[in-house]
């Protein structure tokens, strides 16, 4: 019997869900016969950094009715839905985490299923030691900002979206949707 694979893509503050590092997440996992929902922002992002979380999880959490399970895939304001993927078991690759709002922290804390954290070292919202901590299961980016680039020519920043692809790939395959033969 096969389980059904759902995906949740929840953007970040732009509100576009495929930039390419979302992009190629959720492409990962469509591509292993995943049924992808994609959130979409109502209304103005609020500029006030206390009022986005409880303004996205509310969106967030109408979009999660209905879903069996879903593996959230969300980048940056979309992270704020870690305290939902903790009381709902989901698992999920964060992208660009806010780990430094206590309420993301303390939902990955709580995380009772597997998370991907992807991040660089060059963004002011990374923290490396607690990453770890957090999960077993890091993709860091030495010298990459918050949208995940590099210092230098364009190629470099290539480069590491093949990589990140290859971690969320890697992911899938040996720890969410392990292949029967892979399972021990």
């Amino acid at each position: 019997m096969t389980t059904q694979r759902t995906v949740l893509v929840i953007p970040g503050s732009s509100g576009c869900w495929h930039f390419p590092h979302q992009f190629f997440a959720a492409n990962a996992a469509q591509m292993r016969g995943a049924q992808m929902h994609y959130v979409s922002w109502s209304g103005e992002v609020p500029p006030q950094p206390e009022a986005r979380g409880p303004w996205a999880v509310e969106q967030i959490t109408a979009a999660l009715r209905g879903l069996p399970n879903p593996l959230i895939i969300a980048y940056s304001l979309g992270t704020l839905s870690a305290d939902l993927a903790a009381d709902h078991e989901l698992p999920a690759i964060w992208i660009a985490p806010l780990l430094h709002r206590s309420e993301v922290v303390e939902g990955l804390r709580r995380a009772g299923a597997p998370c991907l954290l992807i991040g660089g070292t060059a963004d002011s919202s990374w923290r490396p030691k607690l990453a770890r901590d957090l999960s077993p299961h890091v993709f860091e980016v030495e010298g990459a900002d918050h949208g995940l680039r590099v210092p230098g020519p364009l190629a470099g920043s290539a480069a590491v979206l093949g990589e990140m692809a290859t971690a969320v790939e890697d992911f899938l395959d040996r720890v969410l949707w392990p292949a029967p033969s892979q399972v021990r």
